[in-house]
């Protein structure tokens, strides 16, 4: 990006300030980009990004899973580890032969730097346009 259109309609350049989008990019040994995420659904786990759209894609594979949420969760060893909240399908309970399914189903899917390590049952916080409130999450 060279600059940006201000209020007046006018182009400011950006010179030598830089624009922080919130976007997160791989560039490969050729020189192209490659979009990762925004920086806040991305996050690092023993020096790994981990996508947190990755994992949620993952989780709701799973025929138990409705809805998805994954946040970092400290961890003295890693730094963080990824946490699902999960809101589980109708008529699917929340026991001990659920969550291992979806362990089991996690470990399939997934590599194992990026496994879920940890996962919560419950009723998902959201915004009034029915987006997931992910701060909610982490402050929990």
């Amino acid at each position: 990006m060279l600059g940006y259109q201000q209020e007046d309609a006018r182009f400011a350049p950006l010179g030598a300030t830089v624009y922080r989008t919130g976007d997160v990019a791989m560039r490969d040994a050729d020189g192209y980009l490659t979009f990762v995420g925004r920086a806040d659904d991305v996050f690092k786990v023993s020096d790994y990004r981990i996508s947190l759209f990755e994992l949620e894609s993952a989780l709701i594979e799973h025929a138990a899973v409705a809805e998805a949420a994954i946040v970092p969760a400290p961890d003295p060893t890693r730094t963080a580890i990824p946490k699902g909240y999960i809101s589980l399908t109708a008529g699917i309970p929340a026991d001990r032969d659920t969550a291992p399914s979806i362990f089991r189903h996690i470990r399939a899917a997934i590599a194992p730097h990026k496994r879920v390590r940890r996962i919560e049952f419950c009723d998902l916080p959201k915004t009034i346009s029915g987006k997931i409130r992910r701060v909610e999450l982490r402050q929990a």
